[in-house]
């Protein structure tokens, strides 16, 4: 799953704007099929922003750097 970097949300901004506008045109021109893809593209989109805003706000969890265990191979008694 794609997830969009919190640096892009007002790219996201500029194309839910866009959308807005293609979609005020489309019902003016009673474009119906268009109206309902242009919905499905912005529901889509919010989601997108909603999640990557979700995403922005959960803290940041370190785990560390990888050390190899202790040997592995010592002989069992």
């Amino acid at each position: 799953m794609l997830h969009i970097n919190p640096k892009m949300l007002a790219r996201l901004e500029e194309l839910e704007a866009d959308l807005l506008d293609r979609r005020a045109r489309a019902e003016v021109e009673n474009w119906i099929g268009e109206i309902e893809g242009i919905d499905l593209t912005l529901s889509f989109l919010r989601a997108k922003k909603d999640e990557t805003l979700r995403r922005a706000r959960r803290p940041v969890v370190d785990l560390g750097i990888p050390r190899p265990r202790a040997s592995c191979e010592e002989p069992r008694a």
